[in-house]
């Protein structure tokens, strides 16, 4: 971490709310009107507890982490708000941006996985190092990114019926945008927990893996020839030659075994 410069670095200042730009670091998307509100009512009654934290930029302040006590101080009419002033570069703003979503009100699985794919375009590292930054084993780093193979309107249908992530990881699985968003959907209606849902799609991928057997189209000239096979021991059977024939349908191909009794068979 870069050495603090400034003089009033670490000092606690109080702003008003305009004076401090949003993050634009920040990942959340969504935030609980709710759950604002009752902040609003707690920092009202008994004042903010834990200030916020911003950067000095461009002449100005920019938070750095304390979106929802912000907007709560704004909800419950603060004209000023304390504030630590850190000094930090863009990539240690969006480490920790990210860090106290996760820690404290969890952002969903799609916004804290877009959360670390920028961080990681920050900070031009590996997976592997994000995780250790994160303090994050490399797996779990690696299947929250895999999330966002799904589609936007994927990601938003799992939020929009309570699907979790490991919904979303199960139908992963499956390949082509087509069987994910039926799977996905199949899961919403049945109301399937996570380990349901696992079940649903091994049963699917079993599914799909057993061998199918394609009727071989005939072309006009094999039809004639096959006819022909089957009028010639039919003939034959009338005149009273038990011949007998049988059919087998390859990859590309007919093939007829006819067996004939000889004369000295007879």
């Amino acid at each position: 971490m870069r050495g603090i410069k400034n003089k009033t670095a670490g000092k606690v200042l109080m702003l008003r709310p305009e004076e401090i730009r949003p993050s634009p670091f920040q990942v959340r998307t969504h935030f609980d009107e709710g759950e604002i509100a009752s902040l609003a009512l707690s920092i009202a009654e008994n004042g903010l507890l834990q200030p916020v934290t911003v950067r000095k930029v461009g002449g100005g302040y920019e938070l750095v982490a304390g979106e929802r006590r912000l907007r709560a101080c704004r909800m419950a009419g603060l004209e000023r708000v304390p504030a630590i002033l850190r000094e930090y570069e863009d990539s240690q703003t969006a480490a920790l941006g990210l860090l106290e979503n996760i820690q404290r009100t969890g952002l969903d699985p799609f916004e804290q996985a877009k959360g670390i794919r920028e961080v990681i375009g920050i900070w031009g590292c590996t997976q592997e190092e994000a995780a250790q930054r994160l303090g994050m084993a490399q797996p779990t780093l690696n299947n929250k990114l895999r999330l966002l193979n799904l589609t936007e309107e994927q990601q938003r249908f799992c939020l929009e019926w309570g699907l979790t992530e490991r919904h979303a990881r199960a139908a992963l699985r499956l390949s082509g945008e087509e069987a994910r968003t039926a799977a996905l959907a199949q899961m919403a209606r049945q109301g399937m927990n996570a380990r349901q849902a696992d079940a649903f799609v091994k049963s699917l991928l079993e599914k799909s893996a057993e061998p199918r057997r394609r009727r071989i189209p005939m072309v006009k000239d094999v039809r004639i020839f096959v006819n022909t096979v089957n009028r010639a021991v039919k003939l034959m059977l009338e005149a009273g030659v038990p011949a007998s024939a049988h059919r087998t349908d390859g990859e590309g191909y007919v093939e007829y075994v006819v067996r004939i009794p000889t004369g000295s068979a007879r």
